[in-house]
């Protein structure tokens, strides 16, 4: 592997880091998931030279994969509880109040919204990569999104807030 496909697959790991955890909700399955995208990703990075981003191609492979993996067990075992996941750093009151009321919706949105919410939102991919990605024609990508949007909004400003007692 040559060292520029190094560096760009290191540079795609945290994205990819984020994409698992949106895939899987709990930290050391999401870990297992890039571990395995990655060992894929090496046996078959010629498959991408010249491309200087490699985090759609690898969030194809890490989507796969997680099909795959809950395919064969769903035959088996059934679905765990999904973990809230974690504040990676500590806010002020108001502002870290408004985030977890976010992050508490967006663990109750479906497993679609949360893929696309990720894919656009976050990692700003455009809707044909994302339509690649999940296999999906580009309007639904822009459907689902919408609707995600939303769903989001609307259990943000639904969520049920404590009442706070005046001081005198």
């Amino acid at each position: 592997m040559s060292d520029d496909a190094h560096i760009r697959l290191q540079a795609a790991i945290p994205a990819l880091r984020r994409y698992a955890r949106v895939l899987t909700r709990d930290p050391s399955q999401a870990d297992d998931l890039v571990q395995d995208c990655l060992e894929r990703a090496l046996t078959r990075l010629h498959q991408v030279r010249g491309q200087p981003d490699l985090r759609a191609w690898l969030f194809t492979i890490a989507h796969r994969l997680n099909i795959s993996h809950w395919r064969r067990l769903r035959r088996f075992v059934s679905l765990p509880e999904a973990t809230p996941p974690e504040m990676s750093q500590e806010a002020g009151q108001i502002p870290h109040l408004e985030w977890q009321e976010v992050v508490h919706a967006f663990g109750h949105l479906s497993d679609d919204h949360r893929q696309i919410m990720v894919l656009v939102c976050v990692e700003g991919l455009q809707y044909g990569v994302v339509a690649e990605i999940l296999d999906l024609p580009v309007g639904t990508v822009m459907s689902r999104l919408s609707r995600a949007r939303a769903a989001l909004h609307s259990l943000v400003e639904h969520a049920e807030r404590p009442k706070l007692r005046r001081v005198k």
